[in-house]
Order: C-alpha cells, then structure tokens, then sequence
C-alpha cells in the first residue's frame, strides 16, 4: 500500500482520485471493455455484462441499506438518484423476457466480487464508500459514454428501452452531484489510517471489476461467431427478446445487391447479348410494321 501513498492527502476524495488512477486506466483497457468503447460489442456480450452488473448491484444495495444510518457510510447514501437495481431488473426484462432470472447466472469472478462487498458490508463498513465510489461514480461518468454506444451500435429503441441502466431520472446535473457525492465523502470521520484502507479498498474493487471483464471475454470467445457473422447475430437475437419485442435486422450483402449486380461481367458477354437485344427489336419492329 506504500507505494499509492506516498503522498498524504486531506481530502478521502482526492486520496481516492489520485491512488486508483492506474487501476481505473487497467479496468478502461481491458479487452471486454475496448470492444465495447469501439461499439462492436454483440447483444449477446452486452447481456452478459448486464447480468454481472444485476448481481454486483444487488449486493451493494443490500449493504448499503444495512448501513444508512452507520457514520461511516451515512454520508454518500443515497438511494434515490444512484440505486440501480431496479434499472437492472427492467433492461433484463426487455431482454430475455419474464424468465430472466432464470436466464441469468452468476458466474465466478462475478461471485467473488459479490462476497467481498458483503464482507465488507458486515464486517468492515467503512469500506463499503470504496466500493460505492469505483461503482456509481463509474457509472455516472463513463456510463453515458458507453449508453451511448450501446444504442447505436445494438440499434437500441430511442425510448430508452434496454437502457435504464445508464439512466439517472433523479440526478439533473450529473458534474454537480458528482461535487456533492465528494463532498459527503470527505465529511466521512475517518483518520489517515482508515483513508489507506479505504484506498486499498477501491483498488481492490477495481481489480474485482477487471477479473469480471476477463471473465466475460473468456465466455465471449468460446462461443464467438465467425467474424463476418459477429453484426448479424447480435441483431437476429432480438428475436428472442421478451415480451415479443423484435427488431427488424439490417438486409444482408447479397439482400442489397443491385440489378446492375445481374449483368455478366465480362466485356465480351455484355457486347453478345446487347446485340441480341438489338436484332430482337429490329425483328420485333418489322413485325409490327
């Protein structure tokens, strides 16, 4: 831990800001991530990562129930404008269906992270603001950039359906809540001691967050379709979706082929049959005369 604190800090905000640079930059840079961020992530990945998502969250707002009225965690409750649970089990819905937890599994790293918040929750409280921190300000801030991508490269409904996730109705001004949320944090009674702790905490959900990531490209790439193939697919999924919602997919390559496209390629053939057409309309010509 010495290393990321050489430097004393004030403020937990700035200490948090500062000491999990690397460690957020890692997680940004993951492969599941760069994927997403050049919009060429498939229905099937994004499902996937909304699944994990569901089941971190759940255990995050269990414990942050547990400890609203703790001291330590009191500060930066705030269920209204952050809770995402809800958000989670609407887009899961549109997506699978009724079904859908049924459809959804938590796999193992995705497991692990979930036992730590919990630990964290019952055991060590405190801890619990660096979790709350990596997640929902994570996902106040890249979140819109990646809402963004997931509309238009899934050719998302414009209504927001599948997207509640990244939808923050409470929040007006996400760059003034974030100041606000900083604000509570430094207000937090805790030493110096505890400030480390809870640095070394978020460093540790950070690490969490990018085994979850790696996770889901290892599943992503053992039932990857050809490349050729990865666009199509993720738009004939939504044929699977709840509630009969489908989407009409793109018209394939040879869908859209021109007449043009018809005509024989070579020179020698277009010149034979122009000159039968010619010689069929002179005699058809002289016919009718």
């Amino acid at each position: 831990m010495a290393q990321h604190t050489e430097r004393k800090f004030q403020d937990l905000s700035e200490a948090l800001k500062e000491n999990t640079k690397d460690v957020h930059e890692e997680a940004e840079n993951t492969e599941f991530m760069k994927i997403f961020q050049k919009g060429q992530v498939s229905l099937h990945e994004f499902k996937l990562y909304l699944g994990s998502l569901y089941y971190i969250y759940v255990a995050l707002e269990e414990e942050s129930e547990r400890n609203k009225d703790n001291p330590v965690y009191a500060p930066v409750y705030f269920p209204n404008e952050l809770n995402r649970t809800a958000a989670l089990e609407d887009d899961l819905e549109y997506f699978y269906g009724p079904t859908w937890k049924k459809d959804i599994q938590c796999q193992e790293e995705t497991q692990k992270y979930v036992d730590r918040i919990h630990h964290v929750g019952q055991h060590e409280p405190e801890l619990l603001v660096a979790h709350a921190y990596t997640r929902y300000l994570g996902d106040l801030s890249g979140g819109q950039i990646l809402k963004k991508i997931a509309q238009k490269s899934l050719s998302l409904p414009n209504t927001g359906k599948g997207l509640s996730f990244f939808n923050f109705s409470a929040i007006t001004n996400i760059s003034k809540f974030k100041q606000l949320y900083r604000a509570r944090m430094n207000s937090i009674p805790v030493d110096s001691s505890t400030i480390e702790r809870i640095v070394e905490e978020a460093r540790k959900s950070f690490l969490l967050n990018i085994e979850v990531f790696q996770e889901l490209q290892k599943f992503v790439n053992q039932g990857k379709p050809p490349q050729n193939d990865h666009l199509g697919k993720s738009k004939l999924d939504f044929h699977t979706t709840g509630n009969n919602r489908i989407q009409t997919p793109k018209k394939s390559g040879q869908a859209q082929m021109k007449h043009t496209d018809l005509l024989p390629s070579t020179p020698l053939l277009r010149w034979t049959l122009a000159l039968f057409f010619l010689a069929t309309t002179v005699v058809v010509g002289l016919y009718a005369l």
